[in-house]
């Protein structure tokens, strides 16, 4: 092999281990900018309108259609309430709620919700959505307990409004 053959080879594999650098860089960096997309507990501050809607498929006594609207208050430090009317197996019941939630940096999120008069605590998955401003002006959510296939979508009164 001659000087220049070899000055040819090295340079191919230089093209080729640069290229295959920034492919990998390509790859990684928005998976890692989509994990931390710098949501927190006060991206979902403020009031939200919401509906419900599922079915309770156990325990015997709660299974049935269910459906809920009202609006829930996230205070942007982790604490939540509500104010609501559901409609359980027909039966129509006005409620309260008081929780807790999390919001992930990724803009997903938890919540754990004590249900009055009802007296039951459900946990919830939810994302953020329409974050403008670094405000989120709806969520959409899953109850995931064993039993409950409900889910929720809620707006904020307010869009882009604050706390």
């Amino acid at each position: 092999m001659n000087a220049k053959e070899m000055i040819m080879k090295c340079s191919i594999a230089r093209t080729f281990a640069m290229a295959a650098v920034a492919a990998l860089a390509l790859v990684t960096a928005p998976t890692a900018k989509a994990d931390d997309k710098g949501c927190s507990n006060t991206t979902l501050g403020g009031t939200f309108a919401y509906t419900s809607t599922g079915f309770i498929t156990a325990p015997p006594s709660l299974a049935g259609p269910f459906a809920e609207t009202g609006t829930q208050y996230f205070d942007g430090k982790g604490g939540t309430n509500a104010t609501l009317m559901l409609s359980q197996n027909g039966n129509i019941v006005p409620a309260t709620v008081t929780g807790t939630y999390t919001v992930n940096a990724d803009c997903t999120g938890t919540m754990t919700l004590q249900v009055s008069p009802i007296g039951v605590t459900v946990d919830v998955f939810f994302v953020v959505d329409n974050i403008v401003n670094g405000s989120g002006n709806g969520f959409q959510a899953i109850e995931t307990d064993t039993g409950f296939v409900i889910t929720r979508i809620g707006r904020r009164l307010v869009p882009g409004g604050v706390i």
